[in-house]
């Protein structure tokens, strides 16, 4: 079974064999985030245990640096099913939820007048399909398009994998991207809301942890250190 298992100060530990690989934002030559492009494709055993405080000197993988360190892994994110932590914005045809502690910082929601002005012109084709693009691209899930007629969320196919987001604009590295509905098991034992798209931090300094909240850009994370 595939699963992400976070242990207490110390690494996630992946199990079953998920495929892991770069994962890099494409921007215009404004800057403005646009495409996801695969990179490198890292080794993947059957299970293996990626770095969460940010020292470990082979990262992606753990190297044990989290024992020198003093690092404190205590989760601190809500618990509650995402309906329960996102707000709503209505447009014409489409919903947009928003559940803003998630925010990775991978601004797929900014092109194009922002994705919270495009919710309201939803009854314009091009502008709907834009809307459903730049929720889609949010790597965290902190965005999401529903139809408003079923209440039916609309999310891009995933297939089950673990992306590590390299912000080459911004030349930092990102959170660890796990995709396609893979289990998040919490150091006590619970399960978190199993979702499309979550972003795991590993920088260490979050304040939503284990979920990313932007900190990598302001302490400039690079996994290549």
């Amino acid at each position: 079974m595939k699963k992400v298992t976070i242990t207490k100060n110390g690494p996630y530990l992946v199990e079953g064999g998920v495929p892991l690989a770069h994962q890099h934002i494409v921007t215009n030559a404004e800057g403005e985030s646009l495409e996801w492009r695969e990179g490198e494709k890292l080794p993947a055993a059957q299970k293996y245990a990626l770095c969460r405080c940010g020292s470990s000197g082979t990262k992606p993988f753990c190297d044990g640096s989290h024992k020198l360190n003093g690092f404190d892994g205590t989760e601190t994110a809500s618990r509650e099913p995402y309906e329960s932590q996102a707000g709503r914005i209505e447009g014409p045809t489409m919903l947009l939820d928003d559940a803003e502690s998630l925010c990775a910082y991978a601004r797929f929601c900014d092109p194009h007048g922002k994705v919270w002005n495009l919710v309201a012109k939803t009854d314009e084709p091009h502008a709907a399909k834009l809307f459903v693009h730049e929720a889609g691209h949010c790597p965290a899930g902190r965005l999401v398009a529903r139809d408003r007629a079923s209440g039916r969320a609309i999310e891009p196919h995933l297939e089950p994998s673990i992306g590590l987001v390299q912000d080459t604009a911004e030349g930092i590295s990102g959170p660890i991207w796990v995709r396609g509905g893979i289990p998040v098991v919490a150091a006590d034992g619970a399960t978190y809301e199993v979702r499309n798209r979550v972003t795991l931090c590993r920088c260490g300094a979050s304040s939503n942890k284990p979920f990313c909240d932007g900190s990598h850009a302001s302490t400039r994370f690079s996994d290549k250190t």
